[in-house]
């Protein structure tokens, strides 16, 4: 037999140190002892219901230990964990389903009353199993025996799907290789303990949390301290309660912890590293955590490459700041043109990824694939500079760019700057029309709780720190900012909502 796939690591792990906490849910825990027990007998319930290797197994649900048990025995079995964002609509879910043609779907209570429409729209699902009293009925019934199934390396284990900002979600395939790559690039550039108890709040169904946190401080023996959801005051708690040393969040999560009465007083020594991705933290937020003796490790990734590409230490958190770092240890960054030459220092150009972590392709597109590699290197589509020390700085998505009079602006860096206005909490940055100049800059800004910045008080905050060219020529204050399901700042609703008034020539 060889295994050589994620749905050994339990085995391997309850072998090297069965006694340790594998997480704790809700006051309870697991050992990896009891672990390695319930993923083998939920493999072996599954294959008695007739889950085969390649088939696809969707989970629905938001954190519990039941989503990795969930993706290991899947592992065990060569079947593919497909997470599913609880965050989206159900003919969302519904597409999902539908597209990796999934006949298996393991899902929390929350979501029993959506079943009949998600199973009537998605077509092939089969076999549903109810986290709770159902599951526990499989696994109680079941034999921990062994499993004979050969498992390689290159065997997709994983098929999340991307956003879709732009269009229809795409699945990245995730090989085993992939996933254990990253989680070695994670444990060569983080200093994650056999010790190490990680606070997972922010969720599963998205690569970070799972690849950047949940799975190598497994891999490594850790404890994962797994919330449904991000609660700031619960979180204070946590890190006080379980000796928290790691957790990962976006820069939004960190900031609502600032905000926080307790946030002062809070005992925070056991924090040793603070991972944040989704985008740059704000010099302000810097500082905060700073005159609390934190530091951000902060990252680059996406979802096509399990998903860590660049890392930015504690060591230079702060001069480096809005710096996404340098490659992880088996990753292969490019910064380059439009023909694909190499992008001299400072100028901005292309990020190119390639890495034993980069993604076999996307699930049935091959034209799709083919597109997104270009002699083996995966294309990003982000737009970034390197420094001569070798530091990397993504400028923005290449399609988010604004050329106005020929000028290329990057949304990114404009939005940086307005970031370190101390009434400005969010931004965007769009391109609108312009008789002059074709289009130019609009700046779509959150208020800080209590202030109220006026147009002439942001843009002349920007006077000397970016190129006049680059400052916005106006001005929009909103209660909030359009996000997708995961999160993510969605632009092209943006546009849409604020993109359509041209600025009249001078």
């Amino acid at each position: 037999m060889r295994n050589e796939g994620l749905g050994s690591w339990p085995a391997r792990r309850a072998r090297k140190t069965p006694h340790r906490t594998a997480f704790t849910h809700q006051g309870r825990t697991t050992t990896y002892a009891e672990l390695h027990s319930r993923v083998l007998r939920l493999a072996h319930a599954l294959r008695a219901r007739g889950v085969r290797r390649g088939d696809r197994v969707a989970y629905l649900g938001s954190n519990h230990p039941a989503f990795l048990e969930t993706f290991f025995a899947a592992g065990a079995l060569g079947a593919v964990f497909v997470p599913l964002n609880t965050r989206l609509t159900p003919p969302e879910i519904a597409y999902q389903l539908a597209d990796a043609s999934a006949r298996t779907i393991v899902h929390s209570p929350a979501h029993t009353a959506a079943l009949a429409e998600l199973r009537q729209a998605a077509g092939h699902v089969d076999l549903t199993v109810e986290v709770g009293p159902d599951m526990e009925a499989l696994i109680e019934g079941s034999v921990e025996e062994p499993l004979d199934e050969t498992v390689g390396g290159d065997d997709v284990c994983l098929l999340m799907y991307t956003s879709g900002t732009t269009g229809r979600p795409k699945g990245a395939m995730l090989t085993h290789a992939n996933l254990t790559w990253n989680a070695v690039n994670v444990l060569v550039d983080a200093d994650l303990t056999t010790d190490t108890v990680a606070l997972v709040s922010a969720p599963l169904f998205h690569a970070a949390a799972l690849g950047m946190l949940t799975l190598p401080v497994l891999l490594k023996g850790g404890h994962c301290v797994l919330v449904e959801s991000f609660d700031p005051a619960e979180t204070l708690g946590l890190v006080e309660q379980h000796g928290v040393r790691v957790m990962f969040g976006v820069p939004t999560m960190y900031e609502r912890l600032t905000r926080e009465p307790r946030w002062r007083n809070a005992d925070l020594s056991s924090l040793r590293i603070l991972m944040c991705g989704g985008a740059p933290v704000p010099t302000p937020l810097i500082e905060a955590y700073a005159q609390r003796g934190l530091a951000f490790q902060q990252g680059y990734g996406m979802t096509e490459a399990a998903p860590g590409v660049l890392y930015l230490d504690a060591e230079h958190a702060a001069s480096k700041a809005g710096s996404a770092g340098v490659p992880h240890f088996f990753t292969d960054v490019r910064v380059v043109r439009p023909d694909l030459s190499p992008a001299a220092t400072g100028e901005t150009g292309e990020v190119l990824v390639r890495g034993p972590h980069v993604m076999a392709g996307y699930w049935q597109l091959p034209d799709e694939t083919a597109a997104a590699f270009a002699d083996g290197w995966f294309r990003t589509g982000d737009a970034a500079r390197v420094d001569s020390d070798g530091f990397v700085t993504i400028a923005d998505r290449l399609k988010d760019m604004i050329i106005s009079g020929g000028e290329n602006i990057y949304p990114a860096e404009v939005e940086s700057a307005l970031l370190a206005h101390p009434d400005v909490l969010e931004c965007a940055v769009i391109g609108v029309p312009d008789a002059r100049w074709g289009e130019v800059p609009r700046a779509v800004v959150v208020p800080r709780e209590g202030s109220a910045p006026t147009a002439d008080d942001v843009l002349g905050f920007l006077a000397g720190r970016l190129a006049k060219y680059k400052i916005p020529e106006s001005v929009v204050c909103v209660s909030a900012l359009p996000r997708t399901a995961s999160g993510k700042l969605h632009k092209p609703s943006l546009r849409r909502d604020h993109g359509d008034t041209q600025t009249p020539a001078p």
